[in-house]
């Protein structure tokens, strides 16, 4: 028998990014976040809707990072809802 069919791994793969609360407060503008950081810990929105709110203009574009990789910066993100706020 093979020793790994015994073996427990974590149920979260390693490239997932993590839930944990996130403070943007502590972060600075040139931060980068993915969107599982920003829909749900940030905004109270399904990550569907942010890319939604992306094609209709609603919030900044993504920088493309490498072809798998898109984030936007803290900056940016911050000013959407400061936007928000102000509206």
């Amino acid at each position: 028998m093979a020793l790994s069919r015994f073996v427990s791994y974590s149920a979260m793969p390693a490239n997932t990014v993590s839930q944990a609360p996130l403070n943007l407060d502590t972060l600075p503008d040139g931060a980068w976040l993915r969107d599982k950081q920003i829909a749900g810990p940030v905004l109270p929105i399904a990550r569907c809707t942010l890319w939604a709110w992306v094609r209709e203009g609603r919030f900044p574009k993504p920088v493309k990072l490498s072809p798998r990789v898109t984030a936007w910066k803290v900056g940016d993100v911050r000013g959407f809802i400061a936007s928000q706020v102000n509206a």
